[in-house]
Parts: C-alpha cells; sequence; structure tokens
C-alpha cells in the first residue's frame, strides 16, 4: 500500500513538474518573441529618425521650440525672484524700461538680420557645391549640423527677444523689467556672435574638395562597418548551399507581389519579412535591393507557397518596405559610392579637367574597397531556425563594389594619363587585401580593361610603357 502511494506521488510530481517545465519555456518563447518583435521595432523607428534628423528643419525647429519655453521660464522666473541692484551685479542688470526695450529692440533686429545673412551665404555655398560637385551632394551639406544650429540659434533668439520685449511693462503704477531674461538674450548673443565666426570658417573650408573628398570618405567608412561588420577569417565559412531551383520547384503556386507606389526602395526589414514568412511556410524571392528604383504595379519579388496568401497578410509584408522620392545611404552602400564617383566624374569632364581632384577620390574609393575585400558579405540565402530555406535576397558582392567604384572612372578617364596610372596603383593595392580567386578575378578583370584603355588612348610611348610595368604584378596573378 505505502508503495503504491509512493508511486502514486511520484507521478503527481514528475507531471507537476512538466507542466511546470512547459509552461517555462512558453513563458520564455514567448518573451523572446516579444524581445525579438521589440527590437525589430526599435530598427525601424530608428531609420525613420536618422531621416529626421537629416532634414534641414528639424533641428532649428527644436532650438526655437526651446527658445520659447526658455523665455516664458525666465520671465517667470523674473516675476518670482527680485534680485537686489547691489555691488558688481548692478552693472549687469537692466533698471530701465526705455533701456530694456532699447537692448531687446537692437538684439532682435540684429538676429533676424544676420539669420538672412547665414542663409544667403548657405545658399551659395549649395549653389557651388552643386555646380561644382553635383547637385546629389547639397544633401551632404545640409546634414552639416552647424549649420541647421547657427540658422536655428539666431532665429531662436530673435524670437525670444520678442516674447522678452512684450513682457515688459512700464505704467498705471506698475513697472516689470525682466532683468534676468534680458542677461541671458545677452548671453545669447555673445554666443551667436562665436557661431558666426564659427560658421564663415566651416563654410570656406567645406567647398574645399579635398575635405568634400575626405567628408564622403569618413561617411562611407561608417556605412561600411556598421553594415559589414564582420572580417573573414583565414579560411571562408562553409555556408549550407541551397539548390535554388529545386527549393522553389517545391512549393505549388507562384505569386508576383507588386510595388504599391513608385520610388527608390530605401529600407527593407529584413528581419520581420523572414518571420512573416517563416510563420506562413512559403518562400521569398527578392528581386531588389535598397537603392532600386521602383514603378508602381512593378514587381519587388516572387512569393513561393503552398496556399494562397489572404490580403491582409500581403499587405503586412509590402510594408516592410520603405520607398521615398530619393535615395539614403542608411542600408544603400552603393548610393555613398556613386557619390565619391560622381566628384571623379566631374573632375574629369573637359570643362573641368582637374585630374587632381579625380586622384584624390580614386584613392578614397581605394581604401574602402581594400576594407570590403577583408569584409563578410551577406549571404543571399535566409533560412529560418530549422535551416529552411525563406528568403533569397539581392545583394550586393566584392565585385559589385569593385564595378561601382571604378568602371566609370575608367570610362571617364580617357586620355589622362596621371589617372589610368593611378587606376592600376590601385588595383595592385586592392589585391593585397583581396582572400578569394573569385576576388583576386575580378581585380585582374580591371586591371586588363584598364591597360586596354591605355593602349588605346596613351599616346607617349614611354607613358604607356610605365603602366605595363606597373600592371604586370596585376597580370602576373
Amino acid at each position: 500500500m505505502k508503495k503504491q502511494r509512493t508511486v502514486i506521488n511520484q507521478w503527481y510530481r514528475n507531471k507537476l513538474i512538466t507542466q511546470l517545465s512547459t509552461k517555462l519555456y512558453a513563458n520564455s518563447v514567448d518573451e523572446n518573441n516579444s524581445v525579438e518583435n521589440s527590437i525589430v521595432k526599435m530598427k525601424k523607428i530608428i531609420f525613420f529618425w536618422k531621416e529626421l534628423l537629416a532634414t534641414f528643419w528639424f533641428v532649428p525647429t527644436i532650438i526655437i521650440g526651446l527658445a520659447v519655453l526658455l523665455s516664458i521660464s525666465l520671465v517667470s522666473l523674473d516675476n518670482t525672484v527680485n534680485i537686489p541692484q547691489e555691488g558688481w551685479i548692478r552693472f549687469f542688470l537692466v533698471n530701465s524700461s526705455d533701456s530694456a526695450r532699447s537692448i531687446l529692440a537692437t538684439i532682435s533686429g540684429a538676429m533676424i538680420g544676420v539669420a538672412g545673412t547665414v542663409f544667403s551665404v548657405t545658399l551659395v555655398a549649395l549653389t557651388l557645391a552643386s555646380s561644382q560637385f553635383g547637385p546629389r551632394l547639397i544633401k551632404n551639406f545640409m546634414y552639416v549640423r552647424l549649420n541647421q544650429i547657427v540658422l536655428g540659434s539666431y532665429i531662436a533668439t530673435y524670437l525670444y527677444c520678442l516674447l522678452v520685449l512684450n513682457a515688459i511693462k512700464d505704467g498705471n503704477g506698475y513697472t516689470f523689467i525682466p532683468s534676468i531674461s534680458i542677461l541671458v538674450s545677452i548671453l545669447a548673443t555673445i554666443a551667436n556672435i562665436i557661431l558666426l565666426i564659427i560658421f564663415i570658417h566651416q563654410i570656406a573650408t567645406s567647398i574645399q574638395a579635398d575635405n568634400v573628398i575626405s567628408d564622403i570618405s569618413d561617411l562611407i567608412s561608417k556605412q561600411v562597418e556598421i553594415l559589414f561588420p564582420e572580417k573573414m577569417g583565414d579560411e571562408l565559412d562553409k555556408k549550407k548551399s541551397f539548390d535554388q531551383n529545386t527549393v522553389i520547384s517545391s512549393y505549388k503556386k507562384h505569386t508576383a507581389i507588386k510595388s504599391p507606389r513608385s520610388g527608390y526602395l530605401r529600407y527593407i526589414n529584413s528581419e520581420t519579412i523572414l518571420t512573416i514568412i517563416t510563420s506562413n511556410e512559403s518562400l521569398f524571392e527578392l528581386k531588389h535591393r535598397p537603392g532600386s528604383f521602383l514603378v508602381k504595379g512593378g514587381e519587388i519579388g516572387v512569393l513561393h507557397s503552398n496556399k494562397d496568401w489572404d490580403e491582409e497578410t500581403t499587405e503586412e509584408l509590402l510594408e516592410q518596405f520603405v520607398f521615398g522620392k530619393t535615395k539614403t545611404s542608411q542600408q544603400d552602400l552603393e548610393f555613398s559610392i556613386h557619390q565619391m564617383v560622381e566628384i571623379a566624374v566631374r573632375a574629369l569632364s573637359p570643362g573641368v579637367n582637374d585630374p587632381y581632384t579625380a586622384i584624390a577620390s580614386i584613392d578614397n574609393l581605394t581604401a574602402t574597397v581594400s576594407y570590403l575585400a577583408a569584409a563578410k558579405f551577406p549571404s543571399k540565402y535566409r533560412a529560418d531556425e530549422n535551416g529552411k530555406l525563406r528568403v533569397i535576397a539581392d545583394v550586393l558582392d566584392f565585385e559589385g563594389v569593385l564595378d561601382v567604384a571604378f568602371n566609370q572612372i575608367r570610362q571617364f578617364s580617357k586620355g589622362s594619363t596621371a589617372v589610368i596610372i593611378r587606376l592600376i596603383e590601385s588595383l595592385t593595392t586592392i589585391l593585397h587585401f583581396t582572400k578569394t580567386e573569385h576576388q583576386k578575378k575580378a581585380v585582374i578583370r580591371h586591371a586588363e580593361m584598364i591597360l586596354r584603355l591605355g593602349k588605346e588612348t596613351i599616346v607617349e610611348k614611354n607613358d604607356f610603357s610605365d603602366l605595363e610595368k606597373r600592371a604586370a604584378p596585376l597580370l602576373k596573378k
């Protein structure tokens, strides 16, 4: 009897442990899913936040809003606190309503006048940058935080002075002079004068070709480190390979997913797409990557499934793609490289004929491509936790980066011996950083194209002989 009771107790205990373990596991899975969903949503919020910060109006608007709040707070403080006009502080506080109005009117008039000057200088700089480096680089000048802060601070000071000026009261036996608020306006004016000097210096240096190239190179370097953080080891990772055609043919239905609007593909929420596809036991073949231009009704990709998707799920999938009128560099490395290439191509045009700017662009592109030669590019295949293929993506590879960086420069360098020679030198540098035979072949292919160009366009025999000597180590590989 005791043995039977012990067995029953043990059975109940095991059952209780099993139920408790199952519940804990379910809770942990739910927690993990909620954490993953929060991370995905946060990434999308960060994307839109960066886009907002890139606008020219956002930071000035924030500064103006803070100035309004500051004026209200300080006027309230002046109304509450009565500072005695004694000691050294009496030299800095205004005790006459006429003097207070005169100071605030002078500051407000000066600030709005300088704000107009700042705006005009910014437009002139943008015009020069547009004509010299290309209209797509205007965004880079608008991204400069100092330009936004200067414009916002001058307008904010103007608005602050108007609000404080309106608070001054003198009549009907009541006098109110916001001394602290006026002192703050004087300090803000001094700060704005210093800002103006810094702004003029920044504008003068920002439109210099070397500085423009350096700024774009820094932008590309940061973007490359974000998009390609991992480095390859001595041996390539042996990833699971998929027979793409066999996997696709295993699905019964093949549905084209159409673009909901025309524009550039700016952002793809890849984690959520993988989750949606996995939960519906399907395969999504993505035909485009960020930076591609799609026409409304054009094919984004092909959905392979065994059953028809409902309209709500399809809409949820389409919401993971962000479109815009212009390109953005957040997920599109080619866009940033194109900016550098555009500077080089414009420098090589007959109207400019500035090979030194082109060479500086080539040098900075060489540094970027050399880094990418050792970087681990993402696979086009995305699998779920069970290793089943779910997404076939359109990804950028090393050969594609090399083509984007050097094809147009080579095509426009016809007749420019110095640029052609520098292209060969750059490829020699990049070759030292390559890790795979595929990368080496891509570099050698470009070297052969440049050598053919030199043979056709370089007239001087000694110059062509110099080019052949520099190309020899490449072609021997």
